[in-house]
């Protein structure tokens, strides 16, 4: 008897597991109220709310400074608080900018800052030290001279790069057609506003900015109360400055019909498609997180969502087609999208339209559902193991005026969204109608865009999402152009004594050392050309040969340290051999060059000649300045089955050099690579060796 009792008492369970009715879903656990610690908040005589989150695990602390200022309208300067930001800590009144990072470095710290905030993070027994150089960069930025002129170095390479970058760019044309003029949300910096940016902008940006009144210190870690205010007292009791920093922001509207915007990138066998509209809803808003489950099961939630099923999954358009909800206390805004190839282009625009509007048409299913909210209550949860989250939270709570209880039943709220919400926030806040739709691609798709634009119009932006000039028609022929161009870099005054020179020349060598932000050396490019079409480049660092590419003008090949050594094809042997002479120019007329003067653009603010050229490799664009007639610029695009390769060369600082008007800087960009050169020498008709083009 007694086994029998035994066998019921587990058997009993499973008998009745199996009686369940799987055809009723099961009603959800009530969602736990979160017990999120407390942060302690006090306030310094000066002005400076601190907010302490103590956390004794591990023997670190962190001080997270973050000013009150509303964003500054920075016009025909724009970039100027992100430059601001770039030079915090390139030197103060004591120390230089290797002295900071040297006295960081040395203790092992972390010293960070933006245009808007100044974060240190070292152990706990470096904590004086650490303070001591966050707030000498806090009090004594003093923004030296010749860091000035290295970021903007940097920021013209980075500006390069995003001409190079569709992603770039389309994000730009989001920010510039979302947010109207006089919203620095929609300020993007241009060639034209850095160049207008000058040192003592930034000097008097920081005076008005980094000041006590209104900031934010956010104190987590290895601390108490106690040591916190005495630290606090200590390093940033004496700092003084003006009152906050306030700007009346312009509101974003909704368009009156769907608006197209087109961005050209020549070359491209891709679109890069985006889908915006603004958001009117601010941090802490009762429609934060029901419109966040909103834009999660339409395309912020991953593989399951119904922009990745629909374009990916069902018509294998893309990829990867996603949406983002910006939720931002200066502005906020939706965007979806993706990369298309060029012939689905008005295809994959109809149906995230489609799918914009679906989603306000009818309930959302249980099991999407519910998919999204889990997964959303999994990364919150996930969140908490962080320490720096629960200061994050509180502050938050203080500067967007959140209930005491807003983060504690964060849960409990996500867990009463439910099927009407989620449509009535898709139908107050999604108008699949009133939308921008951007698009950056190749000028073969334009014609397909016309019928998305409420007017039947096309508006064309550049780069950085300012209105394009449009192509002025040409006012000399395509040959008086190139021979401009041969008199002024020969320095004579008809094609004439321009051939003359150029029959001299023989040879050449041509040393430059190349730099990258992300090298810690430079590098040695060496180009060797022997007449009529011998040429050898080759690109060295610490010693090491990192690339060579080399043309005896019947044979050649490359050499990358990385694939070995490769042989170069009939075709490309080919196209080698129709780029002859020093000045390849001189001769397109009869090398077998396609060429054509497409027109005049604007270039950096100054008009230029646009030569298109294709030597059978890809098109390229030639770009001469119209007064001088120097060369500024090349963009040349290679298209390799569904990937263009674009690479672009800014020619600039004309001097003569060997009876020669030569670039002395050129900055290249490649992709993600950028890389600043200089000349160091160049020497003509000197003997060399025919093995060199082996």
């Amino acid at each position: 008897m007694k086994r029998l009792s035994i066998f019921l008492a587990f058997s009993l369970p499973l008998l009745t597991f199996g009686q369940l009715d799987r055809s009723v879903r099961p009603e959800p656990a009530k969602a736990p109220t979160i017990n999120i610690g407390e942060s302690e908040v006090f306030h310094t005589s000066n002005g400076i709310t601190v907010i302490l989150s103590e956390n004794h695990m591990i023997p670190r602390v962190s001080f997270d400074l973050v000013m009150g200022a509303d964003p500054h309208t920075e016009g025909n300067k724009a970039g100027l608080s992100e430059f601001a930001g770039s030079m915090i800590l390139s030197g103060t009144e004591t120390r230089t900018k290797d002295q900071l990072d040297n006295e960081t470095d040395y203790i092992g710290a972390r010293l960070d800052a933006d245009r808007n905030s100044i974060y240190m993070s070292c152990l706990t027994k470096h904590l004086e030290k650490g303070l001591d150089l966050m707030s000498d960069v806090t009090m004594n930025a003093i923004f030296p001279e010749s860091e000035f002129e290295r970021i903007r170095a940097q920021y013209e390479s980075s500006l390069i790069s995003t001409k190079a970058s569709p992603s770039s760019m389309a994000t730009n044309a989001v920010l510039k057609t979302v947010f109207p003029d006089g919203n620095p949300n929609g300020e993007v910096m241009s060639e034209i506003t850095l160049a207008n940016i000058k040192r003592q902008d930034l000097v008097d940006y920081y005076d008005q900015v980094f000041t006590p009144s209104g900031s934010f210190l956010v104190i987590v870690g290895d601390i108490n109360r106690e040591t916190a205010e005495k630290m606090v007292n200590r390093y940033f009791g004496e700092w003084r400055g003006g009152p906050v920093f306030t700007n009346q922001l312009p509101d974003a509207t909704l368009n009156n019909g769907n608006r197209v915007i087109f961005v050209n990138k020549p070359g491209a066998v891709q679109s890069v498609i985006q889908v915006a509209f603004p958001v009117d809803v601010k941090p802490g808003n009762e429609d934060q997180i029901p419109l966040t489950v909103t834009n999660q099961i339409l395309g912020g939630g991953g593989f399951g969502t119904r922009m990745m099923q629909n374009l990916r999954e069902d018509k294998a358009y893309t990829y990867g087609a996603y949406s983002r909800l910006n939720i931002d206390e200066d502005g906020s805004f939706f965007s979806a999208g993706g990369n298309f190839r060029n012939d689905v282009t008005d295809s994959a625009i109809t149906e995230l339209l489609y799918e914009i509007a679906r989603i306000s048409e009818s309930d959302v299913t249980p099991e999407e559902l519910d998919l999204t909210k889990s997964s959303m209550a999994g990364s919150f949860a996930r969140s908490l193991e962080n320490p720096q989250t629960v200061a994050r939270f509180a502050l938050a709570t203080i500067k967007y005026d959140l209930d005491d209880d807003y983060y504690k039943n964060y849960l409990k709220r996500l867990s009463d969204v439910d099927a009407e919400d989620v449509l009535t926030m898709a139908q107050k806040y999604f108008p699949a109608k009133h939308c921008n739709i951007i698009v950056v691609g190749n000028e073969e798709v334009v014609e397909k865009l016309l019928k998305f634009d409420a007017d039947g119009q096309i508006e064309t932006l550049d780069a950085f999402g300012n209105k394009v000039v449009e192509r002025k028609p040409a006012d000399i022929s395509k040959e008086e152009l190139i021979e401009n161009y041969l008199e002024a870099v020969t320095m004579s005054k008809s094609m004439k004594e321009v051939d003359k020179k150029l029959k001299k020349i023989k040879t050449a060598v041509e040393v430059s050392e190349l730099s990258n932000s992300q090298i810690p050396f430079k590098l040695k490019s060496t180009r060797t050309w022997a007449a009529p079409n011998k040429e050898d480049f080759k690109l060295q660092g610490q010693g090491m040969l990192l690339q060579r590419s080399y043309f005896n003008g019947t044979t050649g090949g490359q050499v990358n340290m990385q694939t070995g050594k490769k042989e170069l094809t009939e075709e490309e042997i080919a196209e080698k051999q129709k780029s002859t002479g020093f000045y390849p120019e001189r001769n397109y007329a009869t090398s077998g060059v396609e060429y054509e003067l497409i027109g005049i653009e604007q270039v950096d603010g100054k008009e230029a000649y646009v030569l298109r050229v294709n030597d059978g490799s890809g098109d390229s664009y030639e770009y001469y300045d119209k007064e001088t007639f120097y060369k500024v610029k090349s963009t040349s695009i290679e298209t390799d089955e569904e990937e263009t390769v674009e690479t672009t060369v800014v020619y600039s600082d004309y001097k003569e050099t060997e009876g020669l008007m030569f670039p002395t800087k050129t900055t290249i960009s490649a992709g993600p690579m950028t890389f600043n050169s200089e000349l160091v020498s160049l020497k003509l008709n000197e003997k060399v060796d025919s093995k060199t083009f082996e």
